[in-house]
């Protein structure tokens, strides 16, 4: 993990993590999916900072499903490379939550990948549900 001398209701955390051999493909770079597990990694980071995780979220009977997704590669990562994912919170309105994504390469800062994902508020069953005003509070 990065510094923990982010403010906890900034609208932006990072965190930085390791490439894996087993993240690589044949070429010796990091497979596309990888990315986008980072991006959650990311993203749950972030909703964890400013004081809920989220596997309380869903013992409350909230989950969010990513209903949009979007990413644009850059650069390659590779093997053992140490990368740094900033997750940004873009708006939080009543059933959907909008982050950007930048994954960089921490040592030199090279831009990897940047990507969005809009996550939409669904109960147990899968239908909307509007965030409660304290999950609202802690994301604005």
């Amino acid at each position: 993990m990065s510094d923990e001398s982010v403010n906890p209701t900034s609208a932006t955390r990072e965190i930085e993590l390791r490439v894996r051999y087993a993240e690589t493909d044949q070429m010796g770079v990091v497979y596309h999916a990888n990315y986008l597990v980072w991006c959650e990694m990311g993203r749950t980071d972030f909703i964890r900072h400013r004081g809920l995780s989220y596997a309380a979220m869903e013992r409350i009977g909230i989950s969010l499903a990513v209903s949009e997704l979007s990413a644009r590669y850059h650069a390659p990562a590779r093997y053992d490379e140490i990368i740094r994912v900033r997750t940004t919170l873009v708006s939080a309105r009543s059933r959907m939550i909008v982050f950007d994504y930048l994954i960089a390469n921490a040592e030199t800062g090279q831009k990897l990948v940047s990507a969005r994902t809009a996550l939409i508020s669904i109960d147990r069953h899968g239908k909307p549900l509007t965030l409660p005003p304290f999950v609202r509070e802690l994301l604005d």
